[in-house]
């Protein structure tokens, strides 16, 4: 029944109750068991959606935070890199006036020596033709006084022949050779000296030289000095400019800052209301939960009250085929076919590399030998009925339906579907029926068939006990009346 149909018009006359027969009783309880169990499916996806939405908006509160600290760390860095570009600003500043300057004058020092090194060149290459003309003038000297020893060698030759008339004429002759003689000895003297001095002359004009090519490539790398000054004062600009921006950038990003703070106060605002709401939707679904079992309850007593409802065929079939399969079973005890301490093993172990993830235990191979020739003709007497199928106390279903039983793929959702046999079913209705030790338990739930797909179901179960112990209950699941 549609929980619209029971709303009034404010001014509606309200009808004559309607003469109820008491068989309407069973179909009606039936009817409000589908809509609860689908009221109750609702909440627990709004109670689903509110935990996501909630994690959602504590990681956005927590990214928000996170952000904020990064643009407070950003700020606090630019404020630093600000005040850094400020100093390297200023301190290039004055090394760059420092350098040119400094450079300035030493291209002005080198300069100087450069042209006063020229100049001495110029000097030196004066001296050396000096001592040239010096030099050929004590050659000719040396040469006039050769030419005088001849005379004087003459003339004493001359005076000898004379006799005493030439005795005066002998005096002057040796004179002469004497003074003759003295001149080429200072000519001589005169000529190494000079051949010294022009050795000197020679060293001082190639150091002059040298020192002049070392004073122009002194004068070159000036100039390229000079030009990484201008280099240096370029950067200082570019640092000034860079410092200009960086200031400009700060007051946006303490704004985002600001910002980043107000929507962090929001998201936790956010946060809290979500909070809020997911606790009411928990309170909702243990309330909607409550209804359900108040439902189901109610189902049961009417059952039990011999009232006819829909549902008294399939519960007298699962009634009946959960005392089959304890009959089974307890027969297999008996014969030594299984230990009654395999049936009740409760020690699953994973099957590897299968999602959903599928288990097994010591009793497996048994169910899947026996059960099939029970639970499959089950699936023929109704096509209302989806699957029929014994479940251990722990929700453990060992041994499904053919239908459901496919080897697993690689697709988690067609497993989901396809493989539903030795997975243990724990959630209410699974594991409802598995612990349920009463006639019968009627569920009405949503079956999870993978990948967010669901269908309202009917499950119907009815206990199986083995030599007095309560192993599980036997499930039958089939579609609501349309």
């Amino acid at each position: 029944m549609n929980i619209a149909q029971f709303r009034m018009e404010p001014e509606a006359a309200v009808p004559a109750p309607a003469e109820t027969n008491i068989s309407d009783i069973g179909p009606r309880a039936s009817r409000l068991g589908i809509e609860i169990a689908g009221i109750v499916g609702l909440v627990e996806d709004l109670v689903k959606l509110g935990a996501e939405q909630q994690a959602s908006a504590r990681a956005v509160v927590t990214s928000a935070r996170e952000t904020s600290e990064t643009n407070r760390m950003l700020a606090s860095s630019m404020a630093q890199v600000r005040e850094s570009a400020e100093e390297t600003r200023s301190v290039l500043g004055e090394s760059a006036d420092k350098v040119a300057h400094t450079l300035a004058a030493s291209v002005e020092k080198l300069q100087s020596l450069s042209n006063g090194v020229l100049s001495l060149t110029e000097t030196l290459d004066k001296v050396s033709e000096t001592i040239k003309s010096v030099s050929s003038a004590s050659a000719s000297i040396n040469e006039i006084a050769r030419e005088t020893q001849l005379v004087a060698l003459n003339a004493s030759i001359e005076a000898a022949r004379l006799g005493d008339a030439g005795k005066g004429f002998a005096v002057i002759g040796a004179a002469v050779k004497a003074l003759a003689d003295q001149i080429g000895v200072f000519a001589k003297q005169n000529e190494v000296s000079l051949r010294s001095l022009e050795g000197t002359l020679g060293q001082l004009t190639a150091e002059a030289k040298q020192n002049s090519s070392t004073a122009e490539a002194a004068m070159a790398a000036s100039g390229e000095a000079a030009e990484t000054t201008r280099t240096i004062q370029s950067l200082v600009t570019t640092v000034g400019k860079l410092t200009d921006g960086i200031v400009s950038m700060a007051d946006p990003v303490q704004r985002n800052v600001a910002s980043n703070e107000r929507v962090r106060d929001e998201l936790k605002k956010f946060v809290t209301m979500s909070k809020t709401c997911h606790e009411k939707l928990d309170s909702a679904g243990e309330s909607s939960e409550a209804i359900l079992d108040i439902s189901e309850n109610f189902i049961l007593f009417i059952a039990e009250s011999g009232i006819e409802t829909p549902d008294t065929p399939f519960i007298e079939l699962a009634r009946t085929t959960a005392a089959e399969v304890s009959a089974l079973f307890e027969q297999a005890v008996d014969d030594g076919a299984i230990g009654l301490a395999d049936l009740f093993d409760e020690n699953y172990q994973p099957v590897p590399d299968t999602n959903p993830q599928q288990v097994l235990t010591r009793f497996t191979a048994f169910t899947d030998r026996v059960l099939p020739e029970i639970q499959e003709p089950i699936l023929k007497v109704n096509d209302r009925i989806a699957f029929a199928a014994a479940v251990d106390r722990n929700g453990y279903l060992p041994t499904h339906n053919l239908v459901y039983s496919k080897p697993q793929g690689d697709d988690p959702v067609w497993n989901a579907a396809n493989c539903r046999n030795h997975r243990i079913f724990n959630d209410r209705t699974g594991f409802g029926a598995g612990r349920n030790t009463r006639p019968f338990l009627l569920q009405t739930y949503r079956r999870d068939m993978g990948g967010g797909s669901f269908v309202l179901m009917k499950d119907i179960s009815a206990p199986i006990y083995v030599k007095g112990r309560h192993w599980g209950g036997f499930r039958m699941g089939y579609k609501p009346e349309t």
